[in-house]
């Protein structure tokens, strides 16, 4: 339906596969892995085309996440935004429909569900505008890092099988030193993540809620000028840079495209030289 030249989408909604859903996200969502708790694959069609995938579930640290904002509600209260992504074909107005149409869709079937909260990902560009076109609340911003090789995203959690010192180490992150960034070429970089949330409650439980809320709500939202970056030139020393050159996330698949060596490999190989030369 056209209105004012503008496209009205009506998708129908299924759950579908993780793979499906993961095809999808590999093709056009910048970044290509899934978070690691998913409930929901939601697939969006269009006269049997699939043109649309949201994902729902929740990101490293569930209750933490949610505590912080509301110290009242649980895990099982909210669903976190996972993934987001649309055929390239499709109108630019066409997520907001979608992200519309997934609120309703949680309403129908999740009511024991109160919040819907995502993160615009500033160190790769983006302020948030379709959750600002969805009118969602915004609660501000953090500063994350991101380590980057060849153009290739790790995330602090998936530095620790580079930088272990052996097989024994209980760390949950290994962060490489910057005398270690320097040693096999990772740049080390800080951009801001932006917080977004929707009450998917009733009325009642959306006014308790944001008097409970312990960070600002507010739609005085952030733009192009509100993103920032800084990358990581001496121990304990930042500037200011320009975005950074992001082109993927790492996975299992192009882990090898990022030219180091795992921790295990060089423990395994330190063991072979000591064989080596004992022999």
């Amino acid at each position: 339906m056209n209105t004012g030249g503008k496209n009205i989408y009506t998708y129908e909604i299924r759950e579908i596969k993780k793979e499906d859903a993961l095809k999808m996200i590999q093709t056009y969502h910048y970044s290509n892995i899934l978070p690691r708790l998913n409930k929901h694959f939601l697939g969006f069609y269009l006269d049997d085309r699939l043109v649309g995938v949201v994902t729902l579930g929740w990101g490293t640290r569930p209750l933490h996440t949610i505590k912080k904002i509301f110290p009242s509600l649980e895990t099982k209260d909210y669903y976190e935004i996972g993934r987001m992504c649309m055929t390239e074909d499709m109108p630019k107005n066409s997520e907001s429909q979608m992200l519309s149409q997934t609120i309703r869709w949680i309403k129908k079937n999740c009511p024991e569900v109160k919040v819907l909260f995502t993160w615009a990902d500033g160190m790769v560009g983006k302020p948030g505008y379709v959750y600002q076109g969805s009118n969602f609340y915004y609660l501000g911003y953090i500063w994350t890092d991101m380590y980057m090789k060849n153009g290739i995203k790790l995330h602090p959690r998936q530095t620790k099988q580079f930088f272990a010192e052996d097989k024994e180490d209980k760390r949950l992150t290994c962060r490489p030193t910057f005398e270690q960034q320097q040693e096999v070429g990772i740049q080390h970089y800080r951009g801001k993540q932006f917080k977004y949330l929707f009450f998917t409650c009733g009325k009642r439980e959306k006014k308790r809620l944001m008097k409970e809320c312990t960070e600002p709500l507010s739609r005085d939202y952030p733009k192009d000028v509100d993103l920032e970056w800084k990358m990581q030139v001496g121990k304990g020393k930042w500037e200011l840079c320009s975005r950074p050159p992001y082109s993927t996330d790492m996975n299992s698949e192009i882990d090898s495209g990022i030219g180091l060596e795992k921790a295990a490999e060089k423990d395994t190989a330190a063991k072979d030289d000591i064989t080596g030369n004992a022999a």
